[in-house]
């Protein structure tokens, strides 16, 4: 048994865990992610389903240009859950695509000079495409946006590009 299958033996609820890089107008992320899957099927045909899993996760931001000023850094911190829907085959091996939206929790408002985001509740949507791998690695690609969905404006709203590693125990 490895460490990994001996931690979610032990928990009970964390299927997997991620790291995650992502990057924005003026904005980097690294985030990190725990996974607790669904033990549901639905549209099961060919040997494919659509499926999904709960993810709780935890974000750092460094945005630049804070409050429009060139060089100036913003640091925050973003905790998240997320229900997602994957679509996959049966083993859960190979191509997927998935999809989810949740709630995200900021530790202040971001404000740069390209984006501002007026509350610290965002909702977090993403769409992505990846792979999981024989030895249990999921490399996943994503568009990632967050926003309040009009609850107050200003709020345009932020954009990632995230690139995932993700191993499953």
């Amino acid at each position: 048994m490895t460490a990994g299958q001996a931690f979610a033996a032990d928990n009970g609820w964390v299927d997997s865990a991620t790291f995650e890089f992502g990057t924005g107008s003026k904005v980097r992320m690294g985030r990190v992610a725990v996974q607790s899957n669904w033990d549901k099927q639905w549209f099961s045909s060919n040997g494919r389903h659509l499926g999904g899993y709960w993810d709780l996760s935890a974000a750092y931001w460094r945005g630049s240009a804070y409050r429009n000023v060139d060089g100036q850094h913003q640091n925050i911190g973003v905790i998240g859950i997320t229900p997602v829907f994957r679509y996959q085959r049966d083993d859960k091996l190979g191509l997927y695509v998935e999809g989810g939206i949740g709630a995200n929790l900021m530790s202040e408002l971001y404000n740069n000079s390209d984006n501002r985001l007026s509350t610290a509740f965002q909702f977090g949507d993403h769409l992505g495409i990846g792979y999981v791998t024989t030895n249990k690695w999921d490399l996943g690609l994503k568009f990632q946006h967050y926003s309040n969905g009009s609850i107050k404006k200003p709020n345009s709203g932020v954009n990632f590009v995230v690139v995932q590693a993700r191993y499953q125990f």
